[in-house]
């Protein structure tokens, strides 16, 4: 097709994690044994309440469109959650099931801002997040965060960059990725005071919790609907569910965005997957399983905080939550894009570089994702250690 029947909007920086996952997937195809730490797959299956479910009503052999907004029966138990999790009373038509937490992004984005108006997000932060707003003409402002700060955003920052340009927009993930690092209550309070004082809408990922390490860095969990009813809420049954393939999420939103939402997913997704939506209804049920699954990523964070280090990734962000440790790699390479490759070729560990989550410092990172068993783990940094030699 010539060049001039392409649109700009797919002229973004390609996902590298999924790049470095297609060549470790083609390698293991072809023979080699791969130890996989480059994306934020569980290993683990969704739990055996969700299986059930999904099993039971397949033997119906219909399966259907819903709603566009989903289930009404989701919807009710997501409330449920909301009170017993948080304390929060959140009325159920202020529930939105979604096809993954992308699909919450893309509709999230396309509801709030006009083309041309400035949306903030952290750095390092998910290439996603850069990539979808790029590609619906909004301009990106990357707000550096620092140690100073604990690699979250400040409502200081948050203030110079509305002072530079007016902010019609910020997305803050908590815990986030690929840090693993997360807000504390009043930081996150704060911050969204900050935004609801500037006229900024506020849009919280809160994808990764639940999986979190309180008893490593002392830090509670909160959602952003514990201080306004008028942020939006993006989530997913991905990552503490493991139900990754099952792309099914969920959006929280301020009542009066509702209705735009629900006419933007008729169009576009018609509806998230009625089966994927029952399997997810019951995984409500199987916390406790899920819960094992926590504590078996906790073992492998200990295992990659201890051994990385004397490995010479000595300067690691505070893994609070999440799955990942975003390391320093600086003292191997201050090119983790060449780095990385290298790695996968000869040691057959597949990582992730920095340079997918932070454009201007990222080339003297990488992220390693524990996501997966811990034999696995402890396979990859043995590599590590002899290949660094």
């Amino acid at each position: 097709m010539p060049d001039q029947f392409l649109s700009r909007r797919g002229d973004v920086e390609p996902f590298h994690a999924m790049d470095v996952l297609a060549r470790a997937t083609e390698l293991q195809n072809a023979g080699a044994d791969v130890a996989f730490l480059c994306v934020g797959q569980p290993s683990a299956s969704a739990p055996a309440s969700a299986l059930n479910a999904a099993r039971e009503y397949l033997k119906s052999g219909v399966v259907s469109y819903t709603d566009a907004g989903g289930r009404a029966d989701i919807k009710g138990r997501l409330a449920r959650h909301y009170r017993e999790h948080y304390r929060v009373d959140i009325a159920p038509e202020r529930i939105f099931i979604t096809t993954g937490s992308s699909a919450g992004f893309n509709l999230a984005f396309l509801a709030c801002f006009e083309a041309g108006e400035r949306v903030a997000i952290a750095a390092p932060g998910y290439p996603a997040y850069r990539n979808i707003l790029k590609a619906l003409s909004l301009e990106v402002v990357e707000i550096e965060t620092s140690a100073d700060s604990r690699w979250c955003v400040t409502p200081e920052q948050v203030q110079k960059a509305h002072d530079n340009g007016k902010l019609s927009g910020i997305l803050i993930a908590s815990p986030a990725n690929p840090s693993g690092t997360m807000m504390t209550p009043q930081a996150l309070n704060e911050l969204i005071a900050k935004c609801t004082e500037l006229g900024i809408r506020f849009i919280s990922d809160e994808i990764y919790h639940d999986l979190i390490y309180p008893d490593q860095s002392g830090i509670e969990q909160a959602t952003a609907l514990q201080y306004s009813d008028e942020t939006i809420v993006i989530n997913s049954f991905s990552k503490f569910f493991c139900m990754t393939g099952w792309r099914i999420g969920w959006m929280v939103l301020p009542e009066k965005m509702v209705r735009p939402i629900e006419r933007l997913g008729q169009s576009l997704y018609i509806s998230a997957p009625e089966l994927s939506q029952i399997a997810a209804m019951h995984a409500l049920d199987g916390r406790d399983e899920m819960e094992q699954v926590r504590l078996g990523y906790a073992q492998n964070r200990a295992l990659l905080m201890d051994r990385l280090p004397k490995l010479g990734f000595d300067n690691i962000l505070p893994i609070d939550g999440a799955f990942y440790a975003y390391a320093d790699a600086s003292r191997h390479s201050n090119d983790t894009m060449q780095f990385s490759k290298r790695m996968l070729e000869e040691a057959k560990v597949a990582v992730t570089p920095g340079l997918d989550f932070d454009l201007e410092r990222g080339a003297c990172f990488i992220r390693l994702s524990f996501a997966g068993k811990q034999e696995t783990i402890a396979e990859a940094l043995d590599r590590l250690e002899n290949w660094l030699r």
